[in-house]
């Protein structure tokens, strides 16, 4: 028996990382009774006579998964932001920021194709940016997307790492996994000037080797649906709302409607984000109308 990672899933087929190898494995009958799935990033215990045949008898517990992209024990995700083509939307990043808090998975927000945006676009999307360092986030934001500096930067703090790289479509991700390491060369796609979207290019999800990290290059993706969580915990996905609430006056405050809010006053004074706090209102909105499940 071995242990090793799923490197890629792809056709009912699981290649494990295993001591620097890999493993071609399919999962036992009894994993689909116990409704057991296996996804990229699981660590496991396989059996195999040679690299090409092999079995996976146990998934090991999960530190977390996330259900798009669907990968497992990660431990950062790269939010791929464009600033233009497609254009820059507050509310999507916030959902995928807060998906990633509620998993406890690292983000780290990486802004593309700057070097498209004009002057005033560049400008008020900076301003941005340093709305989310100002929240607690690693911001990544540079006239030239892809400087050697820069690059050399992100490489430091994904090294050692299990990532995945999550972004709307079109928003630069394999193009920038390409400029981290040139031996990759994975397909990119130009976005339709008719839909205005961009091309899906990725059709599996796998675990690339990426200077020192395992990094998941997955499918892209228009929106984002998955907010499975409850009024009480939202606040606590924000950061710097989390870090304020202990100075509002009521133990427990969702900083809606309630006087004496820590939150409210840094949203007046310009400490944090009014995009922010609108996106935060916006979610909390959604989960009061959502329909109770019987």
């Amino acid at each position: 028996m071995k242990k090793g990672i799923i490197q890629q899933s792809l056709g009912g087929f699981y290649d494990v990382l295993s001591d620097g190898k890999i493993f071609r494995t399919r999962a036992r009958g009894n994993f689909r009774q116990k409704k057991i799935k296996p996804l990229v990033g699981d660590k496991v215990e396989f059996s195999a006579d040679d690299p090409q045949h092999g079995y996976l008898l146990k998934v090991l517990p999960r530190v977390n998964s996330l259900v798009r992209p669907p990968v497992a024990n990660v431990d950062l995700a790269v939010v791929v932001t464009a600033v233009v083509q497609p254009r820059f939307v507050p509310n999507l990043l916030d959902r995928q920021l807060v998906a990633l808090e509620k998993n406890k998975v690292t983000p780290v927000i990486y802004f593309s194709k700057t070097d498209l945006a004009t002057a005033e676009e560049y400008q008020q999307i900076k301003t941005v940016a340093a709305g989310y360092r100002l929240a607690g986030y690693q911001v990544f934001y540079d006239r030239n997307p892809f400087a050697n500096e820069q690059l050399a930067q992100l490489k430091e703090v994904l090294r050692g790492q299990v990532v995945t790289m999550m972004g709307q479509t079109g928003a630069g991700k394999s193009t920038l996994l390409n400029h981290l390491d040139s031996c990759l060369q994975l397909p990119t796609g130009e976005i339709s000037l008719a839909l205005k979207r961009g091309r899906h290019t990725t059709r599996k999800v796998s675990l690339l080797s990426v200077g020192g990290a395992l990094i998941a290059d997955t499918p892209g993706f228009s929106s984002y649906e998955d907010l499975s969580i409850d009024a009480d915990t939202l606040p606590k996905l924000f950061p710097e709302m989390l870090a304020l609430a202990p100075q509002c006056r009521f133990r427990g405050c969702r900083h809606l409607k309630e006087p004496g809010c820590a939150v409210k006053d840094a949203v007046d004074s310009g400490t944090i984000m009014e995009s922010r706090y609108e996106d935060y209102v916006a979610f909390q909105q959604m989960i009061a109308n959502r329909k109770p499940k019987y």
